[in-house]
């Protein structure tokens, strides 16, 4: 069994959080399953958030993803391939 897992840490999360879920729901296809957490509530809501994704399609697809979220300001991206 094989799982493609992308993980998206965005440092900047009120000003980038909108272009990535704008590339998140182009790709929504693929994306099987999806968290995401950031630290907070209310007035003191974090600025950092972290997704993880559960993907599913071609290699190629999958490593799209992961650039098109990578090139935007304080949005690092890292696609792990696990397998048993």
């Amino acid at each position: 069994m094989k799982k493609s897992v992308l993980l998206i840490l965005i440092g900047k999360r009120k000003e980038e959080a909108v272009k990535v879920q704008q590339i998140l729901t182009a790709w929504g296809c693929i994306i099987k399953t999806r968290l995401g957490i950031h630290d907070g509530v209310l007035e003191n809501c974090s600025d950092e958030g972290l997704l993880i994704l559960e993907l599913y399609g071609t290699e190629d697809q999958k490593q799209e993803l992961a650039r098109k979220v990578s090139v935007l300001p304080g949005v690092a991206s890292k696609l792990v391939e696990l397998a048993v």
